[in-house]
């Protein structure tokens, strides 16, 4: 995903950033009339996208879900309330789309070194599919603890951890009274606002030609995600291998060049991006159609543009 904006320095006013991190790239982008008090408030943003990263990423020995991988075979792991909640949400998202959003795919996904080009071994793949399954990761409400009900289940939140990250940028910022802005991370951005009167030109990137766009769309106060095969992936014989794995099979997922999901909650939006690549278009649009507050977009491998049914398709692309 792309967003197409003019440059920020042609008015003193919109200010901001974008730095590594998180596995790629977090940019905050705001309208202030204080330039000094915006420039804290992008300050702000980016030391929230640091403190989920320490307390949510499974490279990080001393975080909160590695000591949760490590230990919830064992017995029950208390987890902070942040976390829990994700990792609830996560499971009632698992749920709703069938387990084809499921965070237990770091069981197989660990395996993968995407700068190394490695790729589990077919007799990897067999062994650690036993242990994706949504339903051996175990909530108590009470004691706020995890449990995993098999040796060897691993989760991994990067589903839904970069859309946490975006919304919650964006919650700093309005407590900051800031009313226009755009906080992205990766594939996911959230919207504050408009650009002052105009939309944001929000462009879904050409998942084979990079730097190109394949279409654009005008959008406010929205936020909007996108999965693709394009984001971590290495090519080898003729197979893509990419991030994006689905459960069923411990394979990277096929059928799908990219997922853009739009709606009111970055959280959701990312969980049901990839939720939508795994799916297919069939499967994925008629699960989005029975949810009312969001749409998207899917790219098939054959570059074919599909649209949910509560948007209106532009006349200049293929689409059905």
């Amino acid at each position: 995903m792309v967003l197409l904006l003019l440059p920020f320095a042609v008015n003193a006013e919109w200010l901001g950033d974008a730095r590594p991190m998180m596995g790629t790239e977090v940019s905050v982008y705001l309208w202030s009339d204080d330039p000094e008090a915006g420039l804290a408030a992008v300050e702000a943003v980016f030391r929230e996208a640091d403190r989920i990263d320490h307390l949510m990423s499974t490279y990080k020995e001393d975080s909160e879900i590695s000591k949760i991988n490590r230990e919830a075979a064992d017995g029950p792991v208390r987890a902070g309330e942040e976390l829990y909640q994700l990792i609830e949400r996560s499971l009632e998202i698992s749920v709703l789309t069938q387990g084809a959003f499921d965070i237990t795919y770091e069981s197989v996904g660990q395996h993968f070194d995407f700068r190394a080009r490695r790729h589990p071994d077919e007799a990897t793949v067999k062994s650690e599919l036993e242990n994706i399954n949504f339903r051996y990761v175990q909530l108590d409400a009470a004691s706020r603890t995890v449990t995993f009900q098999k040796q060897g289940v691993r989760i991994n939140l990067g589903g839904i951890a970069k859309g946490y990250v975006v919304e919650r940028g964006i919650d700093i910022l309005r407590t900051k009274g800031i009313r226009n802005a755009m906080v992205t991370a990766g594939g996911d951005t959230r919207l504050l606002g408009d650009r002052r009167g105009r939309p944001w030109m929000v462009g879904i990137r050409d998942p084979r030609r990079e730097g190109k766009v394949a279409m654009t769309l005008p959008l406010q106060n929205e936020a909007v995600s996108t999965s693709g095969d394009y984001e971590r992936y290495f090519d080898e014989d003729g197979v893509r291998y990419h991030h994006i794995i689905q459960p069923s099979t411990g394979l990277s997922a096929s059928g799908v060049h990219s997922a853009t999901v739009f709606g009111p909650d970055a959280v959701t939006t990312d969980a049901l991006s990839t939720s939508v690549f795994v799916m297919g278009v069939d499967h994925g649009l008629r699960m989005i159609a029975a949810l009312p507050d969001y749409e998207s977009i899917v790219i098939d491998a054959e570059g074919r543009v599909f649209y949910s049914d509560g948007l209106e398709q532009p006349e200049d692309r293929e689409a059905k």
